[in-house]
């Protein structure tokens, strides 16, 4: 196991609802210059969920399971920012009111933009939620560190999961990661840029057929486990020959320019110093047994 600060984090709880369908009301235009009216972000999404293919949907951002909000109408403003900034992959999320009263989830990351919290529920507890029912976030994550690997940076991510997700010492100063597909640094785009990654997301652009095929970014799935190479997170998101960033899948592939499968960060180093191993289970819903295992 590797021994981490876990003992000092913060725990706090944090208080959501799930969030409806959002749109901009008018046509959206992929990047092949095709007019589309597609579902997009937010919403109790009933037929996809974790685990299932981020490809090959009839839709545009599509969040997995129930995507979570503070208040929609101030989406970038609090509590809705400590919402995005504490919840953690893997925390527990519980149903305190409604008809699923009870019910527990867990947390699959965060989606910029919309700044909904995309969180796991079976399909049988999503069926009895409404858009009125409160979700408690046991949320804990941020501020965790590795101590025995002090320049391998780690956020958004709940310390229970990370004992699970087969991680193993390579030598004194590197990880072997289990991930379920390499990305390379020229497919990275909407979000690139951004002054941190403890909120929010960045795309893997799907525009290039031939790249698509040969990295076979298309067979990912939603909570997937992912490197993005040549890619440091520890300040913000930026290019950086030799580095190395780790992050989950959080939203379906994307017709628009600049877009594709979301990835919110889980760990990063300025060099290489994590080694990504291909592992077709690193999956959170095969980690958790959540969702479609």
């Amino acid at each position: 196991m590797l021994k981490t600060n876990e003992k000092k984090v913060i725990e706090f709880l944090l208080q959501c609802q799930p969030g409806p369908p959002k749109t901009s009301g008018n046509w959206g235009v992929g990047h092949d210059g095709a007019p589309f009216i597609l579902p997009a972000i937010g919403g109790i999404t009933m037929n996809v969920q974790t685990g299932d293919p981020a490809f090959g949907w009839a839709g545009d951002h599509i969040e997995p399971g129930v995507s979570c909000i503070v208040n929609s109408s101030k989406p970038f403003d609090q509590p809705n920012l400590s919402l995005q900034m504490f919840s953690c992959v893997g925390n527990r999320a519980k149903v305190i009111s409604g008809n699923a009263k009870g019910s527990v989830g867990y947390v699959i990351g965060h989606h910029g933009g919309s700044e909904h919290l995309v969180v796991e529920f079976p399909k049988k507890i999503k069926e009895k939620l409404s858009y009125d029912d409160k979700i408690i976030i046991y949320a804990r994550g941020q501020g965790l560190k590795l101590a025995d690997y002090p320049d391998i940076m780690l956020f958004n991510l709940d310390p229970s999961l990370l004992n699970k997700m087969g991680i193993k010492k390579s030598g004194q100063k590197k990880l072997k990661v289990p991930v379920t597909t390499i990305v390379p640094a020229s497919c990275m785009g909407s979000g690139l840029g951004a002054s941190h990654v403890a909120k929010g997301d960045y795309d893997i652009m799907t525009s290039d057929k031939s790249t698509v095929k040969k990295y076979k970014l298309d067979k990912i799935r939603f909570g997937d486990f992912v490197a993005l190479m040549d890619h440091d997170n520890r300040y913000g998101r930026a290019y950086r020959k030799g580095a190395v960033t780790i992050g989950i899948v959080v939203h379906s592939d994307c017709l628009k320019a600049g877009h594709g499968p979301g990835v919110t960060t889980v760990m990063t180093c300025k060099s290489s110093l994590i080694e990504p191993v291909i592992s077709p289970r690193a999956n959170i819903a095969d980690i958790l047994k959540i969702g479609t295992h």
